[in-house]
């Protein structure tokens, strides 16, 4: 199998300051400890995880029943999957409470492991006749999928080779077990995630049966007949969440046929995710070509602005084209966090920066947004306009929340956010032969093989809040080598110096501007992004956007919040042409620049007694109307909104 990109290792890159090592900073100190109390059922009114509970029964430590949903396995292994990625940038003489959290959890697993190397609490303990039954719905291979990416991570990050073996042997059951020669079976599972992660365990050992399996999981999924028809009309089958059609699991025809993205969103971003992971180890183009045509049917037509998918709450799933409605919307963090690493996958199999502009857009708002500031409240859905009491009143809003979580009896989402901004040192940079792509724009260092050699390269900036990103070798370059600089599909204008001097030259139809040098540790390569506010409106055949603008500074999406414009956001109005200002502050949400815009207060007609008036219009006969108003409007960022009172919030405001 063939290489088409490489990203950098996670434990080559260091961020050290600026806006993502808060967020470094806030997971080691506060995310990481807090989840695993919340996995200890330690948090006072937060719904029981029950899963450290449910590994120590099956472990034998302690008696009692399973409890909790199916996939409550899941939870712990990517919280472990996060504290690899901690691990990896502290010395081993430090974090000594976490080494110690990591070697219980580590320990309880291994003793649960079966000898024929099954990993399962809810099959050992609660159903163990219900192995391999239902793969359908019952999670099995998705948990073993999150167990061994964090197995990869703790190896990687803390040399634990005990959590590994563990999953080399799960992998192995596995791979004994299913696949197309006999006695093996037919089968995949119906929550994807085993793919990915076996192609990372193949990374990781060289060993090429785990990309084998990974690759028949793949190819296996949507060929007629259905596996999962056969399997759920056989005797003894037992549905535990009913069953869904095949598009719900993206089984409906196989990966290289499918053009649109459909079903259960976070399933689909983990498919997708496997199949570029797939392209990229093999060169193949049949499955690269499919994987642009999912990746541009999800970004094209079914991405909110924040980088949320997945708009409807009836089965997590992704809507028609362009129906993305903005109060209703589901927009889970977890499927943000899909896309961004679909998009990362693309971004190495096309080294194209499009791909990173999705990453940036989702990371910088639909992700984050699903993580309070004070690190220990949750978002599961993300949601671009919220009333309070329309959400308590009316059912079909049960699932938008205007005040964050402590936990959930379903957390998928706290962990995944966990591992996910633990690990964004992965995704900072890939190279290819000479070429260095610099990705993700931070504060901090890298430590990079480069065309066979090591190059160590420092970062400065205060992006995104600033434009000037600032690189400097930390040696000198034995030959030359390219540094690639993404100029985002945002950006109106770019500049570029080399030790003062400008560079001259427009982005590629990669968007990446190159600039390739015998490089040396005094050189210092600086690029300029001019950062106006910058208004989004919506194609047309988006209805909820209709009439409306959303504001956009760099990566950044804007939000009214109530406790800065008061209540009735709706009655408020952002002229075409008003003065849009971004300003400085350091005093509101930790830190952030806010927009502040010269708009509207406009109620429309009050119509007394009656609900609806004829005759006159707005300010009619029929009604009285209060005059519009001038009024200052303060937009925060998106992903900072409900870190205060509760109240109204509200991304699309009129135009």
């Amino acid at each position: 199998m063939s290489r088409q990109g490489t990203s950098v290792p996670q434990l080559a890159v260091k961020i050290d300051g600026g806006f993502w090592d808060r967020y470094q900073v806030l997971v080691r100190d506060t995310v990481i400890p807090y989840q695993w109390k919340a996995m200890n059922d330690e948090i006072p009114g937060a719904p029981k995880s029950h899963s450290v509970q449910n590994f120590r029964i099956a472990s034998g430590v302690t008696p009692g029943v399973y409890d909790g949903m199916v996939f409550q396995d899941s939870d712990l292994a990517k919280w472990l999957e996060a504290a690899g990625n901690v691990l990896a940038g502290e010395p081993r003489g430090e974090s000594g409470e976490l080494r110690a959290w990591v070697e219980e959890a580590v320990d309880l697993i291994s003793r649960a492991q079966q000898p024929d190397g099954y990993v399962n609490t809810y099959f050992t303990v609660k159903d163990p006749d219900g192995r391999w039954k239902n793969l359908r719905e019952a999670h099995e291979m998705y948990c073993a999928g999150h167990l061994i990416e964090a197995g990869v991570s703790l190896h990687r990050g803390a040399g634990d080779q005990k959590i590994l073996d563990v999953c080399r042997r799960l992998a192995d059951h596995l791979d004994e077990r299913f696949g197309t020669e006999p006695p093996k079976v037919r089968g995949y599972c119906g929550h994807e995630e085993i793919e990915l992660a076996l192609v990372k365990l193949g990374r990781l050992t060289g060993e090429s049966r785990y990309l084998r399996l990974a690759q028949y999981f793949v190819d296996e999924r949507g060929r007629s007949p259905s596996y999962f028809d056969v399997e759920s009309s056989a005797p003894g089958f037992t549905p535990i969440f009913g069953v869904k059609s095949l598009d719900y699991y993206q089984a409906h025809v196989p990966v290289r046929q499918q053009k649109d993205a459909v079903g259960h969103a976070v399933r689909a971003m983990y498919l997708y995710t496997a199949m570029a992971d797939l392209a990229i180890e093999t060169g193949e183009t049949e499955l690269a070509r499919a994987c642009e045509r999912l990746w541009e049917s999800v970004t094209r037509r079914k991405m909110y602005v924040t980088g949320g998918i997945g708009s409807s709450a009836h089965l997590e799933s992704f809507g028609a084209d362009f129906d993305l409605p903005n109060d209703t919307a589901y927009a889970e963090t977890c499927a943000a966090i899909g896309l961004f690493l679909f998009s990362s996958r693309m971004a190495l199999l096309r080294d194209e920066a499009k791909y990173v502009d999705v990453m940036e857009r989702a990371l910088y708002n639909g992700i984050i947004s699903g993580l309070g500031l004070d690190g220990v409240s949750y978002f599961y859905v993300n949601p671009l306009e919220v009333v309070p009491a329309v959400c308590d009143s009316n059912g079909s809003y049960r699932h938008v929340k205007y005040r964050r979580q402590p936990w959930y009896g379903c957390a998928c989402c706290p962990p995944n956010i966990a591992r996910t901004l633990s690990a964004i040192g992965d995704h900072a940079y890939h190279q290819r032969g000479d070429t260095l792509f610099a990705d993700l724009y931070h504060e901090g260092t890298a430590s990079v093989p480069v065309d066979g050699r090591v190059v160590r390269l420092r970062q400065s900036t205060r992006y995104p809040w600033e434009g000037s990103v600032r690189f400097q070798p930390l040696d000198d370059a034995s030959s030359p080598f390219t540094l690639a600089l993404r100029i985002p599909g945002w950006s109106r204008g770019h500049e570029i110096r080399l030790n003062g001097s400008a560079v001259a030259g427009a982005p590629g139809p990669d968007g990446y501007v190159r600039v390739k040098r015998n490089w040396r540790k005094t050189d210092v390569l600086e690029l300029s992004l001019p950062l106006p506010v910058e208004r989004v409106h919506a194609d047309p055949r988006v209805r909820a956007d209709l009439g409306r603008v959303a504001l956009q500074r760099g990566p950044i999406v804007y939000c009214l919040e109530e406790a800065d414009n008061g209540a009735n956001l709706s009655y408020l109005r952002l002229p075409s042409d008003a003065p849009l200002e971004a300003i400085d502050r350091p005093d509101l949400l930790g830190g952030v620049v806010a927009i502040r815009a010269e708009g509207v207060h406009e109620p429309g007609q009050q119509t007394g007694a009656r609900l609806y008036s004829v005759g006159g219009g707005p300010g009619g006969k029929s009604g009285t109307r209060d005059a519009p108003s001038a009024r200052e409007l303060l937009f925060i960022p998106y992903y900072a909104w409900a870190n205060r009172a509760a109240g109204e919030m509200m991304v699309w405001a009129r135009e």
